[in-house]
């Protein structure tokens, strides 16, 4: 218990017995903000939800993630989530959650954070788009975060009917999302169904040495006009397979995981890659570093050569849903009606 909270005031957000589980908060505000305590000593980091997460709740049966972009806007993703589970007519069986990766390391990254508050990596190989660590405390990773609250999620004291957990995330989130799913150890000790949406990032996790060759492109129906090969420029772009972008001199939670785990995690996960068919120029950040560059011309030929990527090479059984009136969009992807789907998987009632 948080030595600051009084015990009435504890008592009195405690459900009576027998009583009604609580109606979903949909506002980017304090009022449906929570801490999620992370390293001890105190420490913690804020998330938007739409239901508590400490109270039972029989109502919940699915579960939605949503990881933010560059600009750290926790509060906007949480707002794209719930217009979501609302067009899909999920918002009440739904617990819809933005956690706020906050940072003031410096640069772009100066958050106002209260105290206590976590503040994660911002940039360089352990950024928290990768899974970096935390400033402080040490030995605390921004992946294990997202493990923290499946966990809580697969608890079946808190949410007995959850039948699967959807982790998603748009443009820097969805760097993120494809990294957190070939990492997280976390479905070594849950017993629900994970799935993971990556939505319009600009690079991906490669599992190996091989990019498509320049100029050379891939389809949404599958196939690429040529095969993948051992990236010919790497005199030219020694970093192209360092990680964030490939598995050399990984960082951060991963730096411990076999390769070839990384590798079995990612092709064996229940994957689909969410893309924006107007997401074709360098905007809103877009990366044009070299090893970005190797990856394809803009985000959505990266997305299309990446799923066949997994599929060539590593036999991924993922999916690709494309959106034809999307570009680098958030929250025109989330509620999009090809994406509902995918975000909002059916479940038995």
């Amino acid at each position: 218990m948080d030595p600051m909270v009084p015990l009435f005031l504890l008592v009195l957000t405690l459900p009576a017995l027998g009583a009604e589980p609580p109606r979903p908060c949909v506002l980017a505000a304090p009022s449906c903000m929570e801490r999620v305590s992370l390293g001890g000593e105190g420490r913690y980091s804020l998330i938007y939800r739409s239901y508590p997460l400490q109270v039972t709740n029989p109502r919940v049966r699915r579960a939605l993630i949503v990881i933010h972009g560059a600009g750290r806007n926790a509060h906007s993703y949480f707002l794209s989530g719930i217009a979501g589970a609302l067009i899909a007519n999920a918002l009440e069986n739904t617990i819809v959650i933005s956690p706020r990766l906050a940072s003031n390391s410096g640069g772009t990254c100066r958050d106002t954070l209260e105290r206590g508050e976590i503040s994660w990596t911002c940039g360089g190989a352990e950024d928290w788009r990768g899974g970096g660590r935390a400033q402080d405390p040490p030995g605390v990773f921004v992946f294990d975060l997202i493990d923290a609250i499946v966990r809580k999620l697969a608890d079946r004291e808190r949410f007995p009917n959850l039948q699967v957990i959807v982790v998603t995330g748009h443009s820097a989130g969805g760097q993120f999302t494809n990294r957190y799913a070939a990492a997280t150890q976390v479905e070594k000790v849950v017993q629900v169904p994970i799935k993971y949406v990556v939505s319009n990032p600009s690079t991906y996790l490669y599992l190996d040495d091989t990019r498509l060759p320049p100029k050379q492109t891939c389809s949404p129906k599958g196939g690429c006009t040529a095969d993948f090969r051992p990236y010919a420029q790497r005199r030219q772009c020694p970093t192209f397979n360092h990680w964030r972008n490939g598995l050399e001199k990984k960082a951060g939670y991963a730096a411990n995981i076999p390769d070839e785990e990384l590798r079995r995690n990612l092709a064996t996960r229940d994957v689909t890659y969410l893309l924006g068919e107007l997401d074709t120029l360098p905007l809103f950040g877009f990366d044009d570093s070299c090893p970005a560059m190797a990856q394809g011309p803009n985000r959505f030929a990266r997305g299309l050569a990446y799923w066949n990527y997994m599929r060539k090479r590593f036999g991924a059984n993922h999916k690709l849903i494309t959106v034809p009136n999307c570009g680098h969009n958030g929250r025109c992807m989330y509620t999009a009606d090809e994406a509902l789907q995918a975000l909002f998987p059916p479940i038995s009632e």
